[in-house]
């Protein structure tokens, strides 16, 4: 990996915060209230308005965050932040829905110690996977700028007018599955670090993503394929009980999948795709089964490779990522690769499917989203 490749043909022009025009941009903080940004994993008053400034309760534990109303996909993010004494937080973008904010999206971490030795968990670092070319944090009682901007696959970040991040985040394993479009965060480590000055600028968006179903009026894009299974769209959830295979009307062959997923306790589903219909006939499955000891735990390709368990809760939504491309499929559960298998041999189109196969166990499904590649 070149960590100082500068990518000087990008629209977007390497100048640092200060030096970078205000133009076009929409303030996310009106000083007074949280309007725009909701309280995420903790309770009310895990941050409060205070002078002026968004303020972290030092009693508010992680995984609390304050998210954006907002997903964003490209943009320009500026902010400033005070650091006095030992302070770590950090602002969150491309965050899911559900899941790991960390390791779905990204976080820019804010720490208070002047490195010498530039660390994955440096200030300015994208934690924990790449440290910054510099560390610039002024900690003696001072507030710092940030801007952060992000134009897929360039990251770019300064702190204090510095570029502390040049990089082209394809060019790292760990990042380029990640989200390409999610919530802006500020993450609670229990200091009580202050920000002010929230703003940001949408920059031209370039993922094109078809929603497989995002409500009852995409019920439509899917048809019964067998079973007796109870299949219902309450909202923006669709929703499944008992015996059956849903089947999407169309069929493909490469494409990148994601969703949120929630089952009841010790579910037997599955996600099914290059498929001709359910057994006997040919297809992968992806399973879900919330059973650690299980032979095909969830994110295995069934009867092909297990997966490492994710250790998903019963109830609870989690992200599934599943990438197909030729004899390859990649499968990622709240941002880890649990699942990765290179000897598919079932290369034609076919259907992608959603299995319920349990009695008296429900599982449901929302923001189903695909990409062809």
């Amino acid at each position: 990996m070149n960590r100082r490749t500068f990518l000087s043909t990008l629209a977007v022009p390497a100048l640092a915060g200060a030096q970078a025009s205000e133009t076009g941009f929409t303030s996310l903080f009106d000083g007074k209230t949280l309007n725009g940004w909701t309280i995420r994993e903790g309770p009310e008053s895990a941050f409060f308005v205070d002078n002026g400034d968004i303020v972290v309760n030092d009693s508010a534990n992680f995984p609390t965050w304050l998210r954006s109303n907002k997903q964003y996909e490209n943009f320009d993010f500026r902010c400033d932040f005070f650091v006095k004494g030992w302070i770590n937080s950090g602002i969150y973008i491309h965050a899911p829905e559900h899941g790991r904010n960390t390791e779905c999206g990204m976080k820019i971490n804010i720490f208070h110690k002047q490195d010498h030795a530039m660390l994955p968990e440096s200030m300015g670092s994208v934690f924990p996977v790449v440290p910054p070319l510099k560390v610039t944090v002024k900690n003696r009682g001072e507030w710092n700028s940030m801007r952060i901007v992000m134009d897929w696959p360039q990251l770019r970040v300064y702190v204090n007018d510095e570029m502390v991040q040049d990089l082209d985040v394809e060019s790292v394993p760990d990042l380029k599955p990640r989200l390409r479009k999610g919530y802006i965060g500020l993450e609670s480590l229990s200091y009580p670090i202050r920000f002010r000055n929230l703003r940001v600028k949408e920059l031209q968006a370039k993922e094109r993503w078809e929603p497989l179903f995002e409500g009852p009026s995409d019920f439509a894009k899917w048809e019964v394929n067998d079973g007796k299974a109870i299949w219902t769209t309450p909202g923006e959830i669709l929703r499944s009980d008992g015996l059956g295979h849903l089947r999407t009307k169309e069929l493909f062959r490469d494409f990148k999948l994601q969703m949120y997923i929630r089952a009841s306790k010790h579910s037997n589903g599955g996600v099914l795709f290059r498929s001709k219909g359910s057994s006997p006939n040919p297809h992968y499955e992806i399973q879900i089964h919330d059973v650690e000891g299980a032979v095909y735990p969830t994110g295995s390709l069934y009867g092909y490779k297990r997966a490492i368990y994710p250790h998903i809760q019963p109830e609870e939504w989690f992200l599934l990522q599943l990438t197909v491309k030729d004899s390859y499929c990649l499968v990622r559960i709240n941002g880890q690769n649990v699942c990765e298998y290179e000897k598919m041999e079932l290369l034609d189109p076919g259907h992608i499917m959603l299995q319920a196969h349990m009695t008296g166990r429900w599982l449901e499904y929302k923001h189903v989203w695909l990409q062809r590649i």
